[in-house]
Order: C-alpha cells, then structure tokens, then sequence
C-alpha cells in the first residue's frame, strides 16, 4: 500500500466556500474515488490556505490516472480549480505533487 501526501494553496478569499463544499461532496465523486482505489483519503485545511492532502492507494499512478478518466471528477475539477492558488493554471487534480516519505513509524 503506498502512502501519498501532497500539498496545494486554497485562495484565502475562498477558504470558507471550500470548507462547504467539502461538508458536501457528490455522491457520484466519492464512488468514483473508492471506485479508482482511493482509501484512506483526507484534507486538511490550514487558516491560511494551505492544504494538506493524504490517501492510501496500491498505485497512486494508476489511481490517478483512472480518477483523472471519470466523468464526475472532470466537473468536479472544473468546479474546484478556482479556488486554488496555482502558478501555471493546472486544475488541482493535476498540480498534486506527491510529497516524498522521509519517516514513517510503523
């Protein structure tokens, strides 16, 4: 099982419209996420945006790449990429950059 980690910026005008939508996330967008091997899957949200992500996965590059092919997670993005902070524009699911592990106890 891989353990992923990843960092992204909410913009600070839009923290509290994130937080609501988190409180409410599609049904259709958590099947797909279990469905595309996703377990485990958390965020967490610093006051001044900073957004902080972990997931369980057999294979995060499979598991992304299969997210990344669904319907549901095309809107969803749509929806949530102006709510991020991203130098380059990238949507959110494609400015993850997985975090390297430099310690885990076991």
């Amino acid at each position: 099982m891989q353990r992923v980690c990843f960092l992204l910026k909410v913009r600070q005008d839009r923290i509290a419209e994130y937080r609501e939508r988190h409180a409410a996330v599609w049904p259709r967008m958590l099947e797909a996420l279990t469905a595309t091997g996703w377990r485990n899957y958390s965020l967490f949200l610093r006051e001044d945006g900073l957004l902080v992500g972990y997931l369980e996965t057999e294979d995060f590059e499979a598991a992304h790449a299969a997210m990344e092919a669904t319907e549901v997670n095309a809107r969803w993005q749509a929806e949530m990429g102006p709510f991020f902070e991203s130098p380059d524009g990238a949507l959110p699911d494609r400015a993850m950059r997985p975090l390297t592990e430099v310690f885990h106890l076991a």
